[in-house]
């Protein structure tokens, strides 16, 4: 993990350089508890890790290095159906499938290798490089189920 934190920071750097953005410790603190969770961070939360960390972060600040974290794919943004934004890691991160809950909002990853065979076949028959995908199926989750059979 921290060999992908090194080569990310080194990205995002590049990425600074280039756009002649300031390179402030806040946005690399913010890359570095991104790449610290596994799993999907609203602003919210993040604010909250920041805080207890003792990080002088403002929401500004968040949505901003978010924001420029997207535009050079460090970061992916998922809009689970009504449920506010969320944020992942997007290096290292190429195969994204999603069970999200429509009664409870519950969003479970899962893995399914067949998906990976389509992905594979998509890119021979199309000659199309695949960089990475995302799939949302969007339905009641087992618990829900469970909660409304009583």
């Amino acid at each position: 993990m921290e060999k992908i934190k090194e080569t990310v920071k080194e990205i995002f750097t590049a990425y600074l350089r280039q756009k002649k953005y300031r390179k402030t410790p806040e946005r690399y603190a913010i890359l570095d508890e991104i790449y610290s969770h596994a799993g999907h961070l609203d602003i919210e939360s993040l604010y909250r890790f920041m805080k207890s960390k003792n990080y002088r972060v403002s929401r500004a600040t968040l949505y901003n290095t978010i924001d420029l974290l997207l535009e050079c794919k460090l970061v992916i943004k998922h809009q689970f159906g009504d449920n506010i934004a969320q944020f992942e890691r997007a290096y290292n991160n190429k195969k994204h499938e999603h069970l999200v809950c429509k009664t409870c909002g519950k969003v479970e990853e899962f893995a399914e290798p067949c998906l990976e065979e389509i992905v594979k076949h998509v890119e021979q028959t199309y000659d199309f490089s695949v960089h990475h995908y995302l799939l949302y199926i969007h339905g009641v989750c087992k618990e829900c189920k469970n909660n409304n059979k009583q």
